[in-house]
């Protein structure tokens, strides 16, 4: 799950390529960015791919941000479900099946800052060092070990714009994303992260 909200929450917009620029003006121009943007909205189209098994599953839907701590993911295909979190509470909803996992006691501390700098905390300095790749991608590695995340990959256009991102967490499953149709500073209200959910829905519920 926390792999797949850091890959799910990093959105931008169409840009040219990064060229030449060093690791550290991307990551600079990258958090300065997202310091900037209020909320925004985007269609995505993400790919996991699992180690183990060697195969692969695309999903589409909407990503929708704002800051402080909202994140809403609706996935249309290849099913429909909802993935919300606001503040300290976690929904995720599957309506195929009428059923919701509900953590209302959400630690949003433990998203790696992959995550919280988007929605107004945490810096991508103080967690990962910088580096790139033969294709001048930025590449963040965790400066201390962590499971949840072993190498994210981010396709950076000019002003830090983001394009499409890539999450290897510690078993070598990968999660990776493109983005379009991408929305800055829309004005999203509040209601958007409010979920309403069946009367008759089945409560799955945080140990």
């Amino acid at each position: 799950m926390i792999a797949a909200l850091a890959a799910l929450a990093l959105a931008a917009t169409p840009a040219a390529p990064a060229g030449a620029r060093d690791a550290a003006t991307l990551a600079r121009e990258v958090q300065a960015y997202y310091d900037r943007t209020k909320d925004l909205e985007a269609r995505f189209v993400q790919t996991y791919t699992y180690a183990a098994f060697g195969r692969s599953q695309t999903s589409r839907g909407t990503l929708r941000v704002k800051k402080p701590g909202k994140l809403r993911w609706d996935y249309a295909a290849p099913s429909q479900k909802t993935v919300l979190v606001n503040g300290a509470k976690l929904v995720q909803w599957e309506p195929e099946v009428n059923q919701a996992y509900v953590d209302d006691h959400f630690d949003a501390t433990a998203l790696s800052a992959a995550v919280t700098f988007l929605v107004g905390q945490g810096r991508l300095d103080r967690e990962f060092a910088f580096s790139t790749d033969a294709e001048g991608r930025l590449v963040l590695t965790p400066r201390q070990p962590d499971g949840r995340v072993r190498e994210v990959v981010l396709t950076v256009g000019e002003g830090g714009v983001v394009t499409a991102t890539r999450v290897v967490d510690g078993s070598g499953n990968t999660n990776a994303l493109e983005f379009e149709d991408v929305k800055r500073n829309p004005g999203l209200k509040d209601s958007v992260f409010e979920l309403k959910l069946p009367e008759d829905v089945h409560y799955v519920k945080a140990q």
